[in-house]
């Protein structure tokens, strides 16, 4: 669809913004591909319940289940413009930029070699998934990667069991946190941080 002759108005909308700008409006559908917003600003679009479109990832910085664990359905809402999809004629916004990122926060108070107490999220074929409390979860290997300590698969972890694990590395731009069991790091020259 040629959405600039055919919705002038809402095209002259949304290439009026701008990223960074700060958008508020309703929750006007979620669907499974992501949350439709009904823009307080904006013209009514022609085809989708909202001008406004959150996909899935930028709902929140935590790992969630459902959308409705953190939107529903006639919520307000106030997010950031991130760009104008000229396909679809939508601006893509996101919830999670207007939040202050856990993962930063937990980044500037931990040390690598710090020893923490967590909780086994998930046990997987490659490792176990451990929370660590805030919505951060750090993953214990098994196999050894280079430079990195392994926990042995035959150790038996179960979701639920609280661990102690020692910090490896933290990595913000893939957003990974790595860890490992206290006496394989102390065996490779990770010290607690006291």
């Amino acid at each position: 669809m040629d959405w600039q002759s055919e919705s002038p108005e809402l095209w002259v909308f949304l290439a009026s913004l701008h990223g960074g700008d700060i958008l508020s409006g309703t929750v006007a559908a979620i669907e499974r591909f992501g949350v439709f917003v009904a823009l307080d600003d904006g013209p009514a679009h022609p085809l989708f319940p909202g001008v406004g479109f959150i996909v899935f990832p930028e709902l929140s910085w935590r790992h969630i289940d459902a959308p409705t664990d953190v939107v529903h359905v006639g919520q307000r809402v106030s997010c950031e413009f991130l760009q104008f999809d000229t396909y679809n004629a939508e601006a893509r916004l996101s919830l999670k930029a207007l939040e202050p990122d856990p993962l930063q926060a937990f980044a500037e108070r931990t040390a690598v070699g710090q020893e923490l107490r967590g909780t086994v999220e998930k046990v997987l074929p490659f490792g176990i998934i451990v929370g660590l409390g805030d919505g951060i979860a750090g993953l214990v290997p098994f196999r050894e990667a280079p430079g990195r300590p392994a926990v042995s698969p035959v150790e038996d972890f179960e979701a639920g069991e609280k661990v102690t694990v020692v910090v490896t590395e933290i990595d913000l731009p893939t957003r990974r946190v790595l860890l490992s069991r206290p006496k394989v790091a102390r065996r490779e020259g990770v010290v607690p941080v006291t």
